[in-house]
């Protein structure tokens, strides 16, 4: 990967470094809608790894790997804002879902089913349930939160290089990792197994439909409200 003067040899790195750009536009696209297309985040990726091989100094200690796939992911995710890959409309329902859902859930101290959900809302259950539909991946991530409104910065650019916040060391807080596990704990059975064998074991949708006995679009519903469940109990973290 390195040239006989010790640098970077782009054109190797380029080739050693596609197939990770590839693997983590396949992460990244199996958590969004299906209008967004592969070939876009790949292309997106590879400008963030040029834009690594370009940027990267060895005596910062980072490992070019490491360096590589924050500037790629950020790449990634500056091209879905830009492509307005959610529109507006499912947004506004994403947290109009949220505020219904801790709604019910302070009134009744129980799990709000579907049908008080969508009442809360003052909308039939058919329609609700189309709007959890519309809403699978976008819950996961609000690009605005990752890149401000007004600056072109990404994620990762805006944060400081310090223990304090870094991704890794929130994740391990045991605090947050309690809070998390026992508001995930406190999902319905249903969608607890949903959010099991999506992340834990891996598991697509219509793998996850077959186990459950019910449509790819069944469990896109449970998913989204699980996660709108999970973001509203989450909030103080």
């Amino acid at each position: 990967m390195y040239t006989a003067r010790g640098t970077l040899d782009r054109s190797a790195a380029v080739e050693r470094y596609a197939p990770m750009v590839r693997r983590l536009a396949s992460q990244l696209i199996a958590r969004l809608p299906a209008n967004v297309e592969l070939d876009d985040l790949v292309q997106a990726g590879m400008i963030g790894l040029m834009d690594a091989l370009s940027r990267y100094e060895s005596g910062h200690g980072a490992q070019f790997e490491t360096f590589a796939m924050q500037r790629i992911r950020g790449a990634m995710i500056d091209e879905l804002r830009g492509g307005d890959w959610l529109p507006r409309s499912v947004r506004r329902n994403q947290r109009a879902i949220e505020s219904a859902v801790h709604a019910v859930e302070q009134r009744l101290r129980r799990s709000a089913t579907e049908a008080e959900v969508a009442a809360e809302m003052g909308v039939p259950l058919a329609q609700y349930q189309q709007m959890l539909g519309d809403s699978h991946g976008g819950q996961l991530l609000y690009l605005d939160e990752m890149v401000g409104p007004d600056t072109d910065e990404s994620f990762v650019d805006r944060q400081p290089g310090t223990d304090a916040t870094d991704p890794i060391k929130v994740l391990n807080d045991h605090r947050f990792r309690g809070a998390l596990a026992a508001a995930i704990e406190a999902l319905p059975e249903r969608e607890k197994q949903v959010m099991g064998m999506y992340y834990e074991h891996d598991m697509n949708l219509k793998e996850i439909g077959a186990v459950l006995g019910v449509t790819e679009s069944r469990v896109c519903q449970l998913h989204s409200q699980a996660v709108a469940r999970l973001r509203t109990k989450m909030k103080g973290w």
